[in-house]
This record gives structure tokens, sequence and C-alpha cells, in this order.
């Protein structure tokens, strides 16, 4: 298996589709109810679907897999001189992660990170 799509909830469909152009997606399908972007140097699509009103309780976060951490840190500049703020700049985690977090317009958690070998493979995995 592959994972290929994932929806989220948004009251503004419209700003969900500007923020995420915004981050390198691309455009696939455009509507008032709903929209599908494709992920950057990815076949994953992200879908934003209108709804009156947002869930309570955790909300969902998207990890956005840099190359690098010098890279991770570029990004994050590039986005910032597009006028996106950042709730957490890059900071490296206990877990052998380097993270920076935002949010998009729905209040979706958005992670841009680095972990390297560490993704798949930290020192505690399950062998």
């Amino acid at each position: 298996m592959q994972l290929n799509q994932i929806t989220l909830p948004a009251l503004d469909v419209e700003a969900a589709r500007d923020f995420y152009i915004k981050l390198g997606f691309t455009l696939i399908v455009d509507g008032n109810l709903y929209v599908r972007l494709q992920a950057p140097k990815s076949g994953t699509t992200l879908s934003m679907q209108k709804v009156e009103y947002l869930p309570q309780g955790p909300c969902p976060k998207i990890y956005l897999e840099c190359q690098s951490a010098a890279a991770l840190d570029q990004q994050v500049k590039a986005f910032e001189a597009k006028g996106i703020a950042f709730d957490t700049l890059p900071t490296d985690q206990s877990w052998l992660w380097r993270e920076a977090w935002l949010c998009d317009p729905a209040g979706n958690k958005v992670c841009l990170y680095y972990a390297g070998e560490n993704r798949l493979n930290p020192p505690w995995r399950v062998e």
C-alpha cells in the first residue's frame, strides 16, 4: 500500500487552497466546497473539504519532509519571505528530528521537518 490522499476540514476552502499553494503544492481540483492539491515532489494529494464547523478535539497534523537540516532552514526563510508565519522556528528535538511548526487557515498543524535516517530507523526502533 501507498498513502495517496488526505482530506482535511476547512471553514474557508479558498484560504486553505491559497495557503497550500504558497507552500508549493500544485492545484488539481478547484471548487467552492472542495479543493485538491498535489504535494511537492510527491504523488500524494491533499484535499480541503468545506465544513460548517470544525471538529472539536485534537486537530490533524501534516508533516512535510525536507532533504536536510539546511534545506529546512532555507525553506522556512523562504516561506517567511512570502508572509507565512511560524509558531515554532526550526528546533532540534529530543527524538532526533529538526522541526518547524505552523498552522493552516483551518487550524490544522503543519510541520516542516528533517529527520534523515532517524525517520525510519531511530536508535529505539523495534526490531
